[in-house]
């Protein structure tokens, strides 16, 4: 059945634009015309200069743009999303290919609208086996890196062209900066000044409104004025007659890429590709949701990118993702569904058909200029200045890959970063926060003060992420560590409630804890339990071996153990602090040093009686049976044992001398702590009979026994 259901969701993948087509409506027609319009107007310079950056003809970035737009569209998931060539896929795109083969070479070209394909077929495969959460795994941190990284690069590269510098292309940065330092006697300088000029109308036109295509008005601009003045006059390299053709079927040379062994270093290209191209995508489309409220299927949007870099690479393209530019522009002009895209391809199209040959005049000067501000404003720099002031480990991240992106190939260096990434979500999943808390100046919430004093005898820790195999070890060594440094703290209360799962191994923490504070005649308590944490701890019998009533209301947690579990003669007479809302109305008395202090565990075991003994020894002593009750006056008026005698344990000290040593002691107190330390105490004067009622009142009144009241 399961895999009857993966054939009809993967059926349903690609009958994706039927879905859109059957649900399209007539009303949205004008907007989404209007803002295809408009994107692809933005789209065309764009195009050209990204397949510049790619050593490739504006009539791969063009034809790109067309049908990796309309695919994209059709078979995504976002109503939003522009799908086309880009800036950092452009310059990784030459990184790959220019070991491979010269640039301009008819083997490049082929290479490039093969790495599409490779790259389509991979996110497929991601989208059909439900590997979309894969791209979380590479952060925004990967991705400001990297695109910083590629800018710098993207900058330096397109100098030669800015300069009119004839330089052999480098993928390797140093090598780029030596050629042109060594050949600056060769700068021409009329194509640093058409490109400056282009850099100049563009920011002065975009700065007084965003309404006008500065990047179009520019390159017209100075296309007219080689046109006009001559290109032979002006010696000023053009980008070339761009064909009125529609676009072409690629002729692939499979047998070209297994005689020069390049499949395997195509096929590591496409995964570095495809991994930036699905975190630019993705990242893109969720920003967009959030402002849209549209839901965004990240398989499906897989599936979208997939077929469009498929179609690109069949259609004489080549690799392509998210514009975040253009997805923007398709947002805020109205765009109302998947079609508007559709329409954008359709008219870069009809620009390609109407306008082509005019390209014959554009200076490759003016284009540089475009590219290299195209590289300064690819470069996110609100997200790095808050990267930086927000974590160390992201910034080591995002610091990394900008690095890795200088000096290594551009596909090594995104799939470092991605790697990089992984490990940090990994070694921080494997050390989840383990930190003592204590209630806040107004009891409130459980904060986080290490100077703040904490209750002597309960400790209370929260636990905040997953409890599972990588993580063990790491919250038993906490935990031991605050067992450690607190030796008087016999309780522990856990608060779980950023405990999102939990396996075997956690488990064996817990166990192993749960035996030490037993141990020290103590307990473990579990508060804010998730469910699914819950049934997990029931199935596997942890729940029956601590037991269903060690699990607490969160709110009530910590005044039950106060009024049932805690000693309060420690916070009486040897706790100087009051931590809790509960100890704040205790009246603290004088520690007196011959009094024995609490050790948290049961001494004298064979002393300590459970009721039904405590009743027959005190029954068969008779007139010779001593009950003193050892707790507060306030406390013994609530209710004490018939005949017992009133005798505070801060009594019991100058009070001990004075008591007839032939009778047999009995010793009561609230919970049983007190009343050990008293029965310390008269063994160490000399009393050889003294008997200690086991839980005290509590288990009296458990039992159902009577209680007398003052």
């Amino acid at each position: 059945m399961a895999s009857l259901e993966s054939v009809r969701r993967n059926a349903r993948s690609f009958a994706r634009p039927l879905e859109i087509f059957r649900g399209y409506r007539r009303r949205d027609i004008r907007p989404d015309l209007v803002a295809g319009a408009t994107v692809a107007v933005l789209a065309v310079p764009q195009c050209i200069a990204y397949a510049a950056i790619a050593g490739l003809p504006p009539t791969y970035g063009l034809y790109s743009a067309v049908v990796a737009t309309i695919a994209g569209a059709l078979w995504g998931s976002s109503r939003h999303l522009s799908t086309g060539p880009t800036n950092a896929i452009s310059i990784l795109v030459l990184s790959i290919l220019t070991p491979l083969a010269a640039i301009g070479a008819p083997e490049y070209l082929v290479a490039a609208s093969a790495m599409a394909v490779m790259v389509g077929v991979l996110c497929i495969v991601f989208g059909f086996a439900r590997l979309g959460m894969l791209v979380n795994f590479a952060s925004r941190s990967v991705l400001l890196g990297f695109t910083a990284g590629a800018g710098v690069l993207i900058a330096v590269g397109q100098l030669r062209n800015l300069l009119n510098i004839d330089i052999p292309r480098s993928p390797h940065l140093w090598k780029t900066v030596l050629n042109l330092a060594t050949n600056l006697d060769q700068l021409h300088t009329t194509s640093l000044i058409l490109g400056t000029i282009t850099v100049m109308v563009i920011l002065v036109i975009d700065g007084f409104t965003r309404r006008l295509p500065g990047a179009i008005l520019a390159l017209v601009g100075t296309g007219a004025v080689v046109a006009a003045l001559g290109v032979d006059r002006l010696g000023v390299a053009v980008v070339g007659e761009v064909p009125r053709a529609m676009p072409r079927v690629t002729e692939f040379s499979i047998g070209w890429m297994f005689e020069q062994d390049v499949f395997g270093a195509l096929l590591m290209g496409a995964l570095a590709v495809s991994a930036l191209g699905l975190v630019e995508a993705i990242s893109i489309a969720r920003e967009i949701s959030r402002q849209s409220g549209e839901h965004l299927d990240v398989n499906q949007e897989l599936i979208g990118q997939g077929m469009a870099n498929i179609t690109a690479g069949l259609f004489s393209g080549y690799a392509s993702s998210g514009s975040f530019t253009r997805s923007a522009v398709n947002f805020q002009t109205g765009a109302r569904s998947q079609m508007s895209s559709v329409f954008c391809g359709l008219f870069i199209l009809a620009g390609v058909l109407a306008f082509g040959p005019l390209a014959a005049f554009l200076p490759r000067a003016s284009l540089a200029g475009l590219i290299m501000l195209i590289a300064y404003r690819m470069v996110d720099w609100r997200g790095v200045r808050r990267v930086m002031r927000g974590s160390r480990s992201e910034t080591g991240i995002m610091v990394s890959t900008f690095v890795a992106t200088l000096v290594l190939p551009l596909e090594f260096a995104v799939l470092a970063g991605v790697i990089l990434s992984l490990a940090i979500y990994i070694y921080k999943s494997s050390m989840p926060t383990v930190e003592p808390v204590v209630p806040d100046e107004n009891f409130h919430q459980f904060v986080v003060n290490a100077g703040a004093p904490v209750c002597p005898q309960l400790g209370i820790i929260k636990i905040e992420g997953s409890l599972f195999f990588g993580a063990a070890t790491h919250v038993e060594d906490a935990l031991l560590a605050n067992f450690k440094a607190n030796p008087g703290q016999t309780l522990l209360l856990l608060r779980m409630h950023g405990v999102d799962r939990c396996d075997l191994s956690g488990i064996d923490v817990l166990e192993g804890i749960l035996r030490m504070y037993r141990g020290a005649g103590g307990d473990l308590y579990l508060t804010h339990v998730r469910p699914i944490v819950r049934d997990f701890m029931r199935r596997t019998g942890f729940e029956h071996i601590l037991g269903s009533n060690r699990f607490l209301e969160t709110d009530g947690a910590v005044e039950f153990l106060f009024n049932e579990v805690i000693d309060s003669a420690v916070c009486c007479y040897e706790c100087e602090h009051r931590v809790f809302a509960e100890c704040q109305p205790l009246v603290k008395h004088p520690y007196d040093g011959r009094l024995p202090t609490s050790t948290g565990r049961l001494l004298f075991p064979l002393k300590h009686l459970n009721v039904v003994e405590f009743e027959d020894a005190v029954a068969k002593e008779g007139d010779r049976a001593l009950l003193i009750d050892v707790r507060e006056p306030e406390e013994y008026e609530l209710g004490h044992l018939a005949n017992s005698r009133l005798l505070p344990l801060r009594d019991v000290v100058g009070a001990v001398e004075d008591l007839p040593r032939d009778r047999t002691v009995f010793l009561v107190s609230r919970s049983g702590r007190r009343s050990t330390r008293a029965m310390r105490l008269f063994v160490d004067v000399g009393f050889e009979k003294v008997f200690n009622l086991k839980g005290g009142i509590l288990s009296w009144k458990a039992r159902g026994r009577p209680l007398d009241v003052e």
